[in-house]
């Protein structure tokens, strides 16, 4: 089946350059698939090309990363820039009417998109391990490495306390962290290496910091909790029980979102599209399906 469905792929000019895009699939009321990172690419993402049998799945490299152009202007790694692409894509694409898909920072990236521009194209929201507060996001990670053995967490500590956080001891430690809270798929899909391969540290560092857990970066005071109740369109909010994000805030997330929906992969931590496959894109289906029954 996959063979046979219909792909796209080229350029679209957005502020400040021009990002590359991918579209599977034909028909339906698409999906726009936003990455994580930031400065991640959409390649861990694409176990979502399975739900282009029945609909036009769109994915795109955010500007500074992957196969997109990556400008030396580091003024440009900020929110409202990331909010302007989104809504320079999807005039680009013509998009009259589509359902927003985010992962981790692009399950963030597409709630502000929605509170600042209250987009009539927008059908239906759907989110995997995205938080609505960096401040907390950051507690729920305090929380998780203080669960990691004690040499790993000192490593972790030295590390970030002297700056130190391209040495190879460090990114050991951390990737610990990452296979208990990340993907914990042994070995990581091929989708995922690549994304780490082909990610922009630049904008990773300029907007995060050097860690998941570790936010130091522009976006390290960002908090929409007291705006949830703007998102006013049908809302799927996913994670996994052993997620980066925490439950709790998962769950704080969707009773702030009025109407919104909450499943919890119990098999999973931050790629529960990689981790319960199947189950995942199931469960996507059918609340697409419901969202589009209701239209």
């Amino acid at each position: 089946m996959m063979a046979t469905m219909k792909v796209r792929e080229g350029m679209l000019d957005v502020p400040g350059g021009r990002v590359w895009y991918r579209s599977v699939g034909e028909g339906g009321i698409p999906l726009l698939c936003l990455h994580g990172g930031p400065g991640m690419t959409h390649n861990y993402i694409d176990p979502l090309e399975d739900l282009g049998d029945r609909r036009q799945v769109i994915f795109y490299d955010q500007l500074g990363c992957g196969r997109s152009d990556r400008p030396d202007d580091t003024s440009l790694w900020t929110v409202p820039h990331f909010v302007l692409e989104v809504e320079a894509v999807r005039g680009a694409l013509e998009l009259d009417r589509f359902h927003l898909f985010g992962s981790s920072w692009g399950g963030q990236l597409s709630m502000q998109y929605i509170m600042d521009y209250q987009p009539p194209s927008v059908v239906s929201l759907l989110m995997s391990g995205s938080p609505a507060s960096m401040p907390r996001w950051v507690e729920g990670c305090m929380e998780l490495l203080a669960e990691l053995p004690p040499d790993v967490r000192e490593v972790i500590e030295r590390h970030e306390a002297q700056g130190f956080t391209s040495c190879p001891e460090y990114l050991g430690a951390v990737s610990v962290f990452y296979q208990r809270h990340l993907c914990r798929a042994q070995p990581w899909p091929a989708g995922l290496e690549r994304s780490f391969a082909e990610m922009s540290p630049v904008v990773y560092e300029t907007m995060n910091g050097p860690s998941e857990f570790t936010v130091t970066g522009r976006f390290r005071d960002w908090d929409v909790f007291d705006r949830l109740g703007e998102i006013t369109v049908p809302t799927l909010v996913t994670g996994g029980r052993h997620d980066e994000i925490r439950v709790d805030h998962l769950t704080d997330i969707h009773k702030g979102i009025p109407g919104s929906e909450l499943v919890i992969f119990e098999n999973s931590s931050h790629t529960p599209f990689h981790e319960e496959r199947e189950l995942y894109m199931r469960t996507v289906n059918d609340f697409l399906d419901r969202v589009e029954g209701a239209i």
